[in-house]
């Protein structure tokens, strides 16, 4: 039977920058996503932000909060998932690859120089953003 699956991504800023892992060996491999991954039974959106980020990353992040959701149909996989994405500040901790079978490498970007592809959900996000696309996108913000 096909689940509807939750992620979390985290936004993680610094110094204007956003920091994105280029993806492997999953869905949307290849394309560049924030820290995250599966919501897990009885946590919440910000414990599993500081979880996912701890175990990806190895750095400290801090003012977590939600930003946005999107839904999004992964056609080739035959894969349906709504995305929580949550925005947080860098605190400290160097940037470490700890999953390098799942991530190439994490990289820190200017908003108007990211790179491509980007994961479907952040796509979705800006696309929604932008005024484009035909997505379901919910967010609180009006930009980051």
């Amino acid at each position: 039977m096909q689940q509807v699956r939750v992620g979390v991504g985290t936004l993680i800023i610094k110094d204007g920058k956003v920091l994105l892992g280029k993806r492997k060996n999953a869905h949307g491999d290849g394309t560049w996503s924030p820290a995250g991954g599966h919501l897990e039974f009885g946590e919440t959106f910000e414990q599993c932000a500081h979880r996912e980020v701890a175990e990806e990353v190895g750095i400290e992040i801090k003012n977590v909060h939600f930003v946005a959701v999107t839904h999004d149909f992964y056609k080739p996989e035959n894969k349906q998932y709504v995305t929580i994405f949550m925005q947080a500040d860098y605190a400290h901790g160097d940037v470490q690859l700890l999953e390098p079978e799942k991530c190439e490498a994490w990289q820190w970007f200017a908003w108007d120089a990211l790179p491509s592809p980007l994961f479907l959900p952040v796509q979705s996000l800006l696309d929604a953003m932008q005024g484009k696309g035909n997505t379901e996108v919910l967010s609180c913000v009006e930009k980051f």
